[in-house]
């Protein structure tokens, strides 16, 4: 929705030494910056950021891309958030592309509710710390609870005076609309009056992960057992409590750096944990797991532990929402907590060092645990133990990844053991709920397709892995040459001509397809074809901040490239240290040489397959001849290069 001319703006002010610096302490090293990488536990840097190439990369845990990238990964924006928050940065003003009226209308109105939510959190806070009711109410029974001023100022915790309409009048008299301030859940409409909604209530700002309020979630004080005990924004254009975890915006950065996340049910339990040091924890509001939590979860990482009471109920509750979090790849652990305990209640009572003590000793495998508690419940009944049967091999049926064939494996041994059934009819039962499954969903989908004339969309392309694509000799040579096409296409060749033109003359027409593995690398090529053929100027920035996420992920992975020209190479010219700048032309054609080279050696392999197949005398000597031409050529590249590649 934002401009491309507000994003040009945005990219032409980017500096990524100082965006990176902003979370990152850097210092220069060469023509580089070095730090302590943001995203894993290390005491020697080797996280390096380059302003010549705008990329980052950490050699210690592989994580690299581009001064969004960063954004995104670090704080967790979307590209939408990373681009507002660089506008921001920069001070350019955001201008928005053509929209239905619907859209603007639902745009104004979800802006409208974040700036009154912001108000709202503003007059809570201000109540609980600086009023007289506030703090003998509010901020009393808070420090009763043993949370303390900062921790209360971190989560920005509040509270509503008892007074019927006291925030009421505040927003209004600010002149706020009141049919949004019913719609925020702050507000009703009471004998024609306005009137509070969470009044005599503690209240708890929920942020979304950008750190802005969407919600509120609002504790009774007074011992009453006709109101409810928390009152909840209702659902609006801002909030849909199924993709919102509380606490998210505050542990994002512990949970990717712990690689875990510590899932509890109440807005206490976080507020505790984050207080005793324990950081990578959210709650789930005390509903079921949704599957957009879940997602939510995965961002930062796939080991999820959740710590949950040890009653019944808390059982239950913990169990829900497990297919769900196995389909999502997730690794679960269960922790109950003892003695009818909470979270909140238990780490006050032992401290955060016995606390995590406890985690870690107590941590039990989701379905093994609930295969456990069923049994129990089955007890000699042979009905209901063919029921937990059927219940497990479900549950496992949805471990079906292809990365995660082992560890479905290893659940279809355990639980047969604790079955006491042969694992090969297990493994034939879950096989079964695979086939159902996998029918099930082929028959929507063609019942999908027979009332939709638009073929589906092609998958995007698919990005190898960086490292492995080190390990090959091949890829490196055709990453130097797109790296050559993005860095130094526009500049001059010969004749009038640019590298551009060079490059497109020499791998022009299906050459492409032929002299190129990664077909990845292919489409990036033909992209800037494309762009240089209607007149416009790419370069490697162009591609870098692309909307295109796989395109400008695979970029990144283009230009890092972590070798240097040597100092002793001198221009003998100019009498000065030279630079890849200096020597671009050599470095085109080098690397169309070695293209070239390598297409000329798989000819020849192809030809002396051929050869060594039954031909009469003729049809030899042409194979034979092909052979000639295809090593004169060979030697004449070789020459050219200086160097022997292929012996």
């Amino acid at each position: 929705m934002i401009s491309p001319n507000t994003i040009q703006q945005i990219l032409s002010r980017i500096d990524i030494i100082e965006i990176v610096g902003t979370f990152v302490k850097l210092k220069k090293r060469g023509t580089n910056y070095l730090g302590l990488c943001p995203f894993h536990n290390e005491k020697s840097p080797s996280f390096t950021v380059s302003p010549a190439k705008e990329i980052y990369k950490c050699f210690g845990c592989g994580r690299s891309g581009n001064s969004i990238g960063f954004l995104m990964e670090h704080e967790k924006y979307t590209y939408v958030e990373a681009l507002r928050w660089l506008a921001q940065r920069y001070n350019v003003e955001i201008e928005e592309t053509e929209v239905s009226p619907e859209q603007k209308l639902q745009q104004q109105s979800a802006e409208s509710l974040f700036i009154i939510n912001n108000f709202a959190q503003q007059f809570f806070t201000n109540h609980l710390l600086n009023t007289e009711e506030g703090q003998d109410i509010g901020l009393s029974y808070l420090k009763q609870r043993g949370f303390r001023e900062e921790i209360i100022k971190k989560f920005q915790l509040g509270f509503n005076p008892e007074a019927r309409d006291s925030f009421s009048k505040a927003a209004i008299q600010a002149q706020y609309n009141i049919e949004l301030l019913q719609k925020s859940g702050l507000v009703a409409i009471r004998d024609e009056r306005p009137v509070d909604n969470y009044r005599g209530r503690i209240i708890f700002p929920i942020h979304n992960q950008s750190g802005k309020v969407v919600g509120f979630g609002a504790r009774i004080l007074k011992t009453n057992d006709k109101a409810p005990k928390y009152i909840n924004t209702p659902e609006n254009d801002i909030y849909v409590k199924s993709k919102i975890l509380y606490g998210s915006y505050f542990a994002r950065q512990a949970i990717d750096k712990a690689d875990e996340c510590l899932l509890v049910e109440g807005y206490t339990d976080v507020v505790s944990l984050h207080q005793a040091g324990i950081e990578n924890v959210v709650a789930s509001g005390g509903t079921s797991l949704t599957a957009d939590q879940l997602r939510l979860v995965k961002k930062y990482t796939n080991n999820l532990t959740i710590i949950y009471d040890g009653d019944s109920a808390g059982i239950k509750a913990a169990l829900r929402g497990l297919d769900l979090a196995l389909e999502e790849s997730l690794n679960v652990k269960l922790v109950l907590i003892p003695d009818k305990e909470d979270p909140d209640s238990y780490v006050h009572k032992v401290g955060a060092a016995a606390f995590k003590e406890f985690i870690a000793a107590n941590k039990q495998d989701f379905i093994l645990f609930q295969l456990s508690v069923s049994l129990k419940d089955a007890g000699t009944d042979s009905v209901k133990k063919s029921a937990v049967v059927n219940q497990v091999a479900e549950t496992i049926s949805k471990i079906n990844k292809a990365e995660d064939f082992t560890r479905q494996q290893d659940y279809i041994k355990q639980s047969a053991e604790l079955l006491k059934i042969e694992e090969g009819g297990l493994h034939a039962l879950v096989n079964k709920f695979i086939r159902e499954k996998i029918t099930s969903e082929e028959n929507k989908s063609n019942r999908k397709e027979s009332h939709d004339s638009f073929a589906p969309p092609a998958a995007p392309f698919e990005i190898e892995d960086d490292a492995i694509g080190l390990l090959n000799r091949d890829e490196h040579h055709e990453r130097a040459m797109v790296r050559s096409l993005l860095e130094f296409g526009l500049k001059e060749w010969e004749n009038e001509a640019r590298v551009a033109d060079h490059i497109f003359t020499e791998i022009e027409g299906n050459q492409l397809d032929e002299m190129f593995d990664n077909k990845s690398l292919v489409d990036l090529i033909n992209t800037y074809k494309t762009m240089y053929d209607a007149g416009l100027e790419p370069n490697a920035k162009t591609f870098l901040y692309h909307e295109d996420f796989a395109l400008s992920a695979l970029v990144v992975i283009v230009m890092d490239y972590t070798y240097e020209i040597s100092p002793n190479w001198k221009n003998i010219f100019e009498r000065k240290i030279a630079t890849r700048d200096d020597l671009y032309k050599e470095e085109v054609f080098s690397t169309l040489n070695y293209l070239k080279l390598r297409k000329i050696k798989r000819m020849m392999d192809e030809n002396q397959r051929d050869l060594e197949q039954e031909h009469t005398m003729e049809e030899q000597m042409v194979f034979l001849q092909i052979h000639q031409h295809l090593k004169h050529m060979e030697i004449e590249l070789t020459k050219q290069l200086g160097t022997v590649i292929f012996r």
